[in-house]
């Protein structure tokens, strides 16, 4: 399914990258400018956004796994917000 229409991003190429990103570095962060850049594009409209970025959520590996300690600047971020 095409996710980005001006870029022709599709899902399958955001799970790629994704995958691509945690192979290198499984501790990097994941955003969707990074996927951009991955894919050697750059974001346009932004009308794709919210579908983008469900894409990323949905893709294999996306989320840090439980095992892994989050950074000490990371730590509580949900609860200052």
């Amino acid at each position: 399914m095409i996710v980005c229409h001006c870029n022709q991003i599709t899902d399958r190429d955001i799970r790629a990258a994704v995958g691509w990103m945690r192979a290198s570095d499984p501790d990097t962060i994941v955003t969707p400018g990074k996927v951009y850049h991955a894919l050697g594009k750059r974001a346009d409209c932004g009308g794709c956004m919210k579908l983008f970025v469900s894409e990323m959520r949905a893709a294999d590996g996306f989320a840090v796994s439980d095992g892994q300690k989050l950074p000490p600047i990371l730590t509580g971020l949900r609860n200052k917000a």
